[in-house]
């Protein structure tokens, strides 16, 4: 991945992982340095914000489920289970991804952890209102055009009260330092060249309000976050969860 590169647009090339013919161990390896990069760009506060701001819309449940889309190992849960915690809210986890290498990760990464449960999944094939609130963490970057708005239209239509979307914002100083530090961080192909590729895929404020007019979705809100990423909710108009 070159390190100079236009960034007015978002990148059309699609990323090593979006090969869903690669994988096995190598694979398994840059799940592992990915959890390196997201404490260090501290990729779990934009979702842990965007589902404190859905749950207290949706009246503060003592119960609360959710649905994290192409997680990965799913790793950014971690931020969620200890605010679970803190605000003494009994929560549950469903983790899917595509990949059986994501899913193994993520199996051995909560292993002693209950609220969190695993499944290979598509979100296009999940049954409506699945959860009560559908995440997604630097998962829809992978979409374009026509494709972005049916994976978020999906996402929606199986959370009961809204989706959370925790993405890259696509910048000259983020594109610089993650291109860095993944050559600081890893030998893995996976690493260098899709780590720089998700911030030239990822997103602008304009690129959100795109998203927003094509949703026809007046209620979606995105918010600018430290380290260069957004938290994006979209409410679906449910009733405030009486359990």
């Amino acid at each position: 991945m070159s390190f100079f590169r236009t960034l007015s647009m978002r990148a059309q090339e699609d990323e090593l992982m979006d090969d869903f013919s690669m994988g096995g161990e190598e694979l398994s390896e840059a799940l592992k340095h990915l959890r390196r990069l997201n404490k260090i760009f501290a990729a779990p506060g934009p979702t842990r914000a965007g589902v404190e701001k859905l749950w207290r819309a949706m009246g503060s449940p003592g119960q609360l489920s959710v649905l994290d889309v192409g997680a990965g190992s799913g790793d950014v849960n971690q931020k969620l289970l200890e605010w679970a915690d803190q605000k003494g809210v009994e929560l549950s986890i469903m983790l899917i991804d595509l990949t059986e290498e994501a899913c193994e990760e993520a199996r051995q990464l909560f292993r002693n952890e209950p609220r969190i449960q695993v499944q290979r999944a598509d979100v296009r094939e999940l049954k409506s209102a699945a959860a009560d609130i559908v995440t997604g963490s630097q998962f829809v970057h992978h979409f374009d055009g026509q494709q972005l708005v049916d994976i978020v239209s999906h996402m929606l239509r199986a959370s009961r009260y809204g989706v959370v979307i925790n993405d890259i914002h696509r910048h000259p100083i983020s594109y610089t330092a993650v291109w860095l530090t993944t050559r600081m961080i890893s030998r893995n192909r996976y690493i260098r060249h899709d780590g720089p590729l998700s911030v030239a895929k990822g997103f602008t404020g304009e690129d959100w309000r795109e998203l927003k007019e094509k949703l026809n979705h007046d209620t979606m809100t995105y918010e600018w976050k430290p380290m260069f990423r957004y938290s994006v909710i979209i409410p679906n108009g449910g009733q405030p969860n009486a359990r």
